[in-house]
């Protein structure tokens, strides 16, 4: 858990990365604006239905960021599992992009929901008002969406509700408040990566969790993965289910055309049956991804776990599989 003095004092402290100052280039007009201490930001329920204790920890957590936390107009409203009705979370969304005063947008927590938005939000207005959105697992649909309709990169972060640890929040300060490009790579406390495939690629950075992506096959919400660098992460998926949802990114066309993958850390993705004789994960892995022949590392700091970098979502990276890290090359605020 942050609190403001951390995130004051926290710029002393960002050698945890090894990433080089932000450059003057010239960015894209759809480039979100970076977040500085004092802002306003919004907070959404896109998905699943949240708590008082939830809303309040997530209120508590930004203000220790030095934001101004201001809640959707719905989000404590409930509709089954759902914050709210489709239309609902929609409007909270559209809101938030369309108020001036909202510097940039944290999704409270995730569970299902957000794919129901995609077709009721104003895809024409988020373009033209590029904020970074700020959060995973199922906000996985909206990073992607955003990243094919409008253009501008977003961040997958640990949500409003998440703890923020160290890597949490220095990756964030880095990548959203001070417009840095670093170099983003384990933790060092907990070393389970492995290299795949050496070697170097650059792409843009896609993805998110591996259960959202493979149900938006198929549909128009999916960005152009041409060259792009994949990453995926995932938690409570047995191996199994994680070999069926890779072939199917195999069979829509997606992994042939990468430029490299990154593979977090799956969370609780192994069988639980003591007399189970099926494949490892690791090698379901292997399967699929040794024989594309690209750049690829697996076990990085991104997911279903405390600690988690924030990644820059549709941004300008170049990994090092070797190494198992992440550089961003290009600012992805302005």
């Amino acid at each position: 858990m942050i609190d403001r003095r951390g995130a004051l004092g926290s710029v002393a402290a960002l050698s945890l990365f090894l990433g080089s100052p932000a450059t003057a280039l010239a960015r894209s007009s759809r480039t979100a604006r970076r977040i500085s201490l004092g802002d306003t930001v919004g907070l959404v329920a896109p998905a699943s239905a949240v708590s008082e204790g939830e809303i309040a920890f997530a209120q508590h957590n930004v203000s220790g960021m030095g934001l101004v936390p201001k809640l959707g107009a719905n989000v404590a409203r409930t509709d089954g599992y759902l914050a709210g009705t489709d239309a609902e979370r929609a409007a909270d969304l559209n809101a938030m992009f369309a108020d001036d005063d909202i510097a940039a947008i944290f999704a409270i927590r995730g569970g299902w929901g957000g794919a129901r938005l995609l077709e009721l939000l104003d895809w024409d207005m988020i373009a033209r008002n590029p904020k970074l959105l700020i959060g995973y697992s199922d906000t996985t649909s909206l990073h992607l969406a955003i990243a094919a309709r409008a253009g501008f990169a977003t961040l997958h972060a640990p949500n409003a509700s998440s703890p923020w640890p160290k890597a949490s929040w220095e990756s964030l300060w880095r990548l959203g408040f001070t417009g840095e490009t670093p170099v983003l790579a384990d933790d060092g406390e907990v070393s389970t990566g492995r290299t795949i495939t050496s070697g170097r690629a650059r792409g843009r950075l896609l993805g998110g969790n591996l259960t959202v992506l493979s149900t938006l096959m198929g549909t128009p919400w999916t960005p152009d993965f041409d060259g792009a660098i994949l990453f995926l992460e995932d938690v409570n998926e047995e191996e199994y289910r994680i070999d069926r949802m890779l072939q199917q990114l195999a069979l829509a066309g997606v992994l042939g055309r990468l430029s490299g993958v990154v593979f977090g850390r799956c969370r609780s993705c192994a069988s639980d049956e003591p007399d189970y004789a099926g494949l490892t994960l690791d090698e379901v892995l292997d399967r699929h991804l040794a024989p594309l022949r690209i750049p690829t590392f697996v076990g990085a700091n991104i997911g279903h776990h405390r600690g988690q970098l924030s990644l820059p979502h549709g941004g300008d990276v170049e990994i090092d599989a070797d190494a198992r890290t992440i550089e961003l090359k290009r600012p992805i605020v302005r």
